[in-house]
């Protein structure tokens, strides 16, 4: 197809269905009843009387509906697949023109991204998904887990170790009529709608989206750490404020193979925490003085929470001594650990 075909038919697209807020009233109305006459319309929408002849004589000039002149006057429903077959096939055509026009931008990953535009969130959340490694820890809406189930099955099917968080708690699928063990090791609700959607993959690779951004709305925004120290930000608030005043829905009560993989130290120290026997750790982090690079090995010797999880206490019992294990940006402990591996029998290599 030539530019100026090309050109041609994509306004042509754009504007066949060019409907105004009445036109998109009362073909709606129609739809739902199937037919109706001026004054029914006007009843069940708030279209002056006056407007609602001009109005459905557009419907029908662009072939939405079908007008039968009668006395009074009636409107018929045109099913949409009839309506719009044409132009989806119009649609299906210019996307495949536009397309061999296509190319893809390089991205190159930034550490800290803002980002308004909904498509971009999604496509951010995908990524995450797709490329952790080990962990995923995600707070998403019941209609984002429709989408993304699939996607999530297939890394839960990889080893990823996944929770997830939903809210509104009381818009979450029953769990006797949706499998939440295919596609997470453990599932909770929260009540309320104020819950952000949140993604980390690994405790680095992270986003925070607010739920309007999700659908659409206009002056909202997305935060993506990509790869970044600062996904603690999120990976810590994620952890701290939104799994601990959640719920339990669904939780697989089987253990991932050992030795396991862990970005983030409050998921390490939970899973310990339930689990019996001893346990031995490989710790990959920084000196919290001095900001050396440090690889701690030994038997777990303690493992626990302070209240509402605020402190996260690891304790490794070393060739040298004891050391205290914490978080990123710990302060009171001996290291800062960026990544967490723990075995049964021995530390695992690192």
């Amino acid at each position: 197809m030539s530019s100026d075909d090309l050109e041609a038919s994509l306004e042509q697209v754009i504007t066949r269905f060019n409907l105004g807020e009445y036109e998109i009233a009362a073909y709606l109305a129609v739809l739902q009843h199937g037919e109706l006459t001026a004054s029914e319309i006007s009843e069940n929408t708030d279209i002056p009387q006056p407007r609602v002849y001009d109005t459905v004589r557009s419907l029908s000039d662009v072939g939405l509906v079908e007008l039968k002149e009668s006395r009074p006057m009636k409107v018929l429903a045109i099913d949409p697949r009839e309506a719009f077959g044409d132009i989806q096939d119009s649609l299906d055509d210019l996307v495949d023109d536009l397309s061999t026009r296509y190319t893809a931008p390089a991205r190159e990953p930034e550490a800290v991204s803002l980002v308004k535009s909904r498509p971009t969130i999604l496509r951010y959340l995908d990524d995450i998904i797709e490329t952790a490694e080990y962990e995923l820890t995600l707070s998403l809406t019941p209609s984002l887990l429709d989408r993304f189930e699939s996607q999530l099955a297939e890394r839960r099917d990889a080893g990823i170790a996944i929770e997830i968080l939903l809210s509104p708690a009381s818009a979450a699928p029953n769990p006797d009529e949706f499998d939440y063990n295919s596609v997470a090791t453990t599932v909770k609700g929260r009540r309320g709608i104020t819950t952000p959607v949140v993604a980390v993959a690994d405790g680095n690779y992270s986003m925070y989206a607010t739920r309007e951004s999700i659908r659409g709305d206009t002056d909202r925004y997305g935060v993506i750490f990509n790869r970044s120290e600062l996904g603690f930000l999120v990976s810590g608030f994620l952890n701290t404020v939104l799994w601990t005043t959640a719920e339990v829905i669904a939780s697989d009560g089987m253990e991932l193979p050992f030795p396991r993989r862990y970005g983030t130290i409050r998921r390490c120290i939970s899973d310990l925490t339930a689990l019996d026997g001893e346990f031995y750790a490989t710790i990959e982090g920084r000196d919290v003085e001095t900001g050396d690079h440090w690889v701690a090995q030994g038997k777990v010797k303690e493992a626990s929470f302070g209240p509402n999880r605020e402190i996260a206490t690891l304790v490794v019992e070393t060739a040298d001594g004891p050391v205290d294990v914490g978080g990123q940006v710990a302060t009171y402990e001996d290291i800062e650990a960026y990544e967490i591996q723990i075995g049964r029998d021995e530390p695992p290599t690192a």
